[in-house]
C-alpha cells in the first residue's frame, strides 16, 4: 500500500494543445498501473479536452460543477457532483465543463493518454 499525503498539491495550467480553454490540474501522485495517474482537473466554463483514449481505461469522479462527456459513437451525457464515469480501454471520448459553469473532477487514467484531434463546436 502507498499513501500520498499531499495537503495542497501544486496546480499547473492545462495544456493548450489538448484542452479548449483555461483550467488547472493537480497531480495527486502515481498509481500502480501502466503509466497510471491520479489528477484533479478543474475546467473553466466551456473548457473541454480534445478527443482522446486510454489503453487501459479511465475513471472520472465529478467533484463540483457540471459538465458533459461524449464518446466517438455519439453517446453524450451531462455530469455533476457525485457522478462516476468509466471510459473502457481504447474508447475515444472527451469531457469538460458545461457552457455556463466550471467543473472539477478526479481523473484516474490507466496507460498513457493518446491525444487525438480537437473537438469542434459542432
Amino acid at each position: 500500500m502507498r499513501i500520498s499525503r499531499l495537503s495542497e498539491p501544486a496546480r499547473e495550467p492545462l495544456d493548450a494543445d489538448h484542452f479548449s480553454g483555461p483550467g488547472s490540474r493537480r497531480d495527486l501522485g502515481s498509481i500502480d498501473t501502466p503509466a497510471g495517474s491520479a489528477l484533479v482537473v478543474s475546467f473553466e466554463a466551456a473548457t473541454r479536452t480534445s478527443w482522446h483514449r486510454h489503453p487501459a481505461g479511465q475513471v472520472l469522479y465529478v467533484l463540483e460543477g457540471s459538465g458533459q462527456v461524449r464518446t466517438r459513437s455519439g453517446e453524450t451525457a451531462s455530469i455533476g457532483p457525485g457522478d462516476l464515469v468509466y471510459a473502457p480501454p481504447g474508447e475515444e471520448h472527451w469531457h469538460g465543463a458545461a457552457e455556463a459553469e466550471p467543473m472539477s473532477h478526479l481523473a484516474l487514467s490507466f496507460g498513457d493518454t493518446e491525444w487525438l484531434e480537437a473537438v469542434t463546436d459542432e
